[in-house]
């Protein structure tokens, strides 16, 4: 198999919920681009559908999806090369999703660690929604027979969830008709931690602002932010393994990286030493020169939200092409349809 081949089609999706943020732009949005340009086939979706198994007020749930369109858009997704579409316009994912709620086990929904999180101590008073959110996950990737999928830490389980439910409809029905998927193991910054808190992850719901850098921040806001962002009194270290110790250091240090496009221990060598007040106009520089495009260009597209309508519309029509025979076909296998 040639390395043009190995790789075939890949599904992403990012939430609609919140402003997106710099860890979306170095943990997904970043890598989208490289994928496309290295030639895959990609299929990049806003799945709103997930953001409602919480409530969401509909008139922000509208904006939010025009915005993570925009982010999409700005951080360099081609439309033209790849696919760009909000879940809930194409129906093959609800309805898939209903097959897999029918074929993965309560004992394997019961485990998933990222229901609990969020459930915490309300659990009883969860949505439905919030609990099979992994099986509509699971459709949403299978629905397009995607064969990779780009993964952080937090999403590694809700794939083995996908992999044991194309697995278990291939043994139940006697068929190879879904394919196992394969992670894309993301590069330096899967996991960009908050500003405020290097031991907990940067997140666009997040009650303080001053957490992250939004991806419609301007330069004037990311240099505060940066300037605020928590750190301890000690020098940088020159090692990763005494950068582990130092939670903040490390997130700093980390998203130099991977905004500067170089390795972990470049950015130690280079700063090994010095001060965080010396580091931190070096990483607002450098912030503030991948961001600020991203910022401007967002604006831009936000100011005719027609214009995004019409490029989602576009993008669901051609997801149509792809996942509604596969939808139908499944139906043949399940028995709900005659086999042609």
């Amino acid at each position: 198999m040639s390395d043009k081949t190995e790789m075939k089609r890949v599904f992403s999706g990012i939430q609609p919920s919140g402003q997106l943020t710099i860890a979306n732009y170095l943990g997904a949005l970043k890598h989208f681009v490289q994928l496309q340009k290295a030639g895959t086939e990609c299929i990049y979706c806003v799945v709103d559908l997930h953001a409602i198994t919480v409530w969401q007020d509909p008139n922000e749930l509208r904006n939010a999806i025009r915005h993570a369109a925009a982010c999409f858009i700005a951080s360099g997704i081609n439309v033209e090369k790849s696919i760009l579409f909000n879940q809930s316009l194409v129906s093959a994912h609800a309805e898939l999703a209903w097959i897999f709620n029918c074929v993965a086990r309560m004992g394997w929904m019961n485990r998933m660690t990222q229901f609990k999180e969020k459930a915490g101590s309300n659990r009883e008073n969860s949505s439905v929604g919030l609990f099979a959110y992994p099986t509509l996950m699971a459709a949403d990737i299978l629905v397009y027979h995607a064969t990779h999928v780009p993964v952080g830490e937090d999403q590694k389980q809700h794939l083995e969830l996908t992999r044991d439910i194309a697995n278990k409809f291939n043994n139940d029905y006697g068929t190879e008709f879904f394919p196992v998927i394969e992670p894309v193991i993301e590069g330096i910054a899967t996991r960009i931690m908050s500003l405020r808190d290097g031991t907990k992850k940067m997140s666009k719901s997040d009650k303080s602002d001053l957490s992250r850098i939004n991806l419609t921040d301007d330069k004037d806001l990311i240099v505060k932010k940066i300037r605020k962002a928590r750190t301890d009194q000690y020098p940088l270290p020159g090692s990763i393994k005494e950068l582990e110790k130092r939670p903040e250091a490390k997130n700093l240090m980390n998203i130099f990286a991977a905004l500067s496009e170089t390795s972990l221990n470049n950015v130690l060598n280079q700063f090994e030493g010095k001060m965080f007040s010396e580091f931190k106009p070096h990483l607002s520089e450098v912030t503030v020169e991948k961001i600020s495009p991203i910022t401007t260009e967002v604006n831009k597209l936000m100011n005719d939200g027609k214009e995004l309508d019409q490029i989602l519309d576009a993008g669901a029509e051609r997801a149509r092409k792809i996942a509604e025979p596969i939808v139908q076909k499944t139906y043949e296998i399940v028995g709900l349809k005659e086999t042609r």
